[in-house]
């Protein structure tokens, strides 16, 4: 089959590999229908996520059709056509029956080198997302082996076109849940939202759906920002003025009630934190420049919520903590608990409230991956997501 390889820093190819087999009796093949090219991803094609070995299968956004299960796979038959989670979890471990998908004890099998990175602790395994989350084969391919296949993946038993529910998998549930642990108070409060890409543009429009007053996002791509403005957004874009200062006067002084932080571990800015952050990555001594959470930390408002579903990879310093400690801030953050989110965002969508396709800028083939992952990370041709057809 086909696949998307990750070939080395800066290296992305496109290869004949052989098809997944079945290895466990929980396992399932899912010929894949469409694909998507996340934010994310864009940290491995930079080199920013360790761990990754060349002939690594990228993608951990897509749907398709279950073409072989496991003897003891219950929920699934040949023939359904399923969402599947970005995340892997087993469903059975403490975490997972409280609801923490994402912190699955069981499904990372690498889960010694993650603790070793992270002091002690590990996430879940993730698909196509280096060995520190498992190792496993991801979805820009044309087959992938979806292990647990009784606790992730998901029936799409509608008629919505792939389009509608392919970004169930990540970005909807990243963005909701985001917003969600604000605890936004409807018809009060003003939400904040740091970066105006797939992530910021779902989590903007879930603030909304959440009853925000109002939601400003911040971003310096114009074509970005002019997306979230036709969700009804305020925006202000960083390199033409003051962020903190236009975040204080668009709320009459208090700062944005909740912020969230959806620019992650590769933020732009300016000023001496983030040259500091830039010579450090350059040195190989961090791997994160965090202008975002700074600005996102300094613009809160007392009292108020840090939401971070960006992505950080290592140890941070020059981090605020006074202002946050100061004002009293709550910080929520970590990989999305995505399987907690697909059947009532799906409600969502069958009822109207959202058509997720909206922030679809390019559709292409399986072989153009490689052009396209450097058109997303340089924010050419307008672009703000990828869909891939590797069938195309």
């Amino acid at each position: 089959m086909k696949a998307v390889i990750w070939q080395g820093t800066n290296k992305i190819g496109v290869e004949t590999v052989p098809d997944p087999t079945l290895l466990l009796p929980t396992d399932a093949i899912v010929k894949i229908s469409s694909t998507a090219i996340c934010g994310s991803d864009l940290h491995l094609l930079d080199g920013r996520i360790p761990s990754m070995e060349k002939g690594d299968i990228l993608g951990h956004e897509f749907m398709g059709e279950v073409v072989e299960v496991g003897r003891d796979v219950k929920k699934l038959k040949v023939g359904d056509r399923v969402v599947v989670p970005f995340n892997l979890a087993c469903g059975v471990c403490d975490p997972c029956k409280r609801g923490f998908f994402s912190a699955c004890d069981n499904s990372n099998p690498n889960h010694r080198m993650a603790e070793a990175l992270y002091g002690g602790v590990s996430g879940g395994g993730l698909f196509g997302y280096s060995h520190i989350y498992g190792g496993y084969a991801g979805g820009q391919a044309q087959y992938v082996r979806v292990p647990f296949a009784d606790v992730g993946p998901f029936k799409i038993e509608s008629d919505l076109r792939d389009e509608q529910v392919l970004f169930l998998t990540d970005i909807f549930p990243t963005g909701y849940q985001a917003a969600e642990q604000c605890g936004i108070m409807a018809g009060r409060d003003v939400v904040a939202v740091f970066g105006a890409g797939p992530v910021g543009q779902f989590a903007a429009r879930s603030a909304q759906m959440l009853g925000a007053a109002q939601v400003i996002v911040i971003d310096r791509v114009p074509e970005r920002l002019k997306m979230a403005e036709a969700a009804g957004a305020m925006t202000i874009n960083y390199e033409q003025e003051d962020v903190l200062t236009a975040l204080r006067e668009a709320t009459g002084g208090r700062g944005p009630d909740h912020v969230i932080d959806a620019v992650g571990m590769e933020a732009h800015g300016h000023g001496p934190g983030a040259l500091l952050d830039e010579l450090q990555v350059k040195a190989k001594i961090s791997f994160d420049r965090i202008t975002a959470l700074r600005w996102a930390i300094m613009s809160c408002a007392k009292g108020g919520t840090v939401s971070m579903p960006g992505v950080y990879g290592g140890l941070i310093d020059k981090l605020p903590m006074g202002a946050a400690f100061a004002k009293g801030l709550i910080f929520r953050m970590g990989q999305t608990h995505t399987h907690r989110y697909l059947g009532p965002l799906l409600s969502r969508i069958e009822a109207g409230e959202i058509d997720p396709s909206f922030v679809i800028t390019h559709r292409a083939t399986l072989d153009q991956a490689p052009e396209l992952y450097k058109t997303f990370r340089d924010k050419h041709d307008g672009c703000i997501k990828v869909v891939l057809n590797p069938w195309g």
